[in-house]
């Protein structure tokens, strides 16, 4: 049943990117705090699929983007959400939101530092610039679980690396206080 809800998912957001790109938009931008890019649906979904996200219970993309691994996460965990301060990416995750009618799913308009942490226990970031610059030090203090930091750039100094993989190419490591 996840394949199919997954593969739905995919096809949403892959019609999104082609009505971005008709327009002469890529699927990836700045934002007032950072910048967006396009999480690969694939990768994601396998990367779940081997930590076994299932065993977790309270799921949080820090800088959420689009939904779209909020939404993948959703098929895994009980509580899926994500925080993202950008308007028009988080307008755009309430929209698919909505087109699956996922009752297990929230997204929050605001930015993640004034978001509290400590009652997910599991975190999943894409980091688009150093953790040096305040959130590890959020993390530190609010985090409860453990960390999915996907990417080959700008890891963690402070927590502790509990598992490294790659999904494609693409470095997958699992962190904790």
């Amino acid at each position: 049943m996840n394949n199919i809800i997954f593969s739905q998912i995919k096809k949403e957001y892959d019609n999104f990117y082609r009505v971005l790109l008709k327009r002469g938009k890529l699927p990836m931008r700045s934002t007032e705090k950072g910048f967006w890019n396009a999480a690969i649906s694939d990768e994601v979904y396998e990367t779940f699929k081997k930590i076994k996200l299932n065993q977790f219970t309270n799921f949080l993309d820090i800088g959420s983007g689009d939904g779209k691994v909020v939404l993948i996460a959703s098929l895994f965990c009980q509580n899926a959400e994500g925080v993202e301060i950008d308007q028009f990416l988080h307008n755009e995750a309430v929209q698919m939101q909505k087109r699956f009618e996922f009752d297990n799913v929230f997204f929050h308009n605001k930015d993640f530092f004034g978001h509290d942490f400590s009652k997910y226990d599991i975190l999943f970031l894409s980091p688009d610039t150093s953790l040096e610059r305040g959130l590890e030090n959020k993390l530190l203090k609010e985090m409860k679980g453990k960390l999915i930091h996907y990417g080959h750039h700008f890891h963690p100094r402070f927590l502790k690396k509990e598992d490294s993989f790659l999904v494609n190419g693409n470095l997958v490591s699992l962190y904790s206080r």
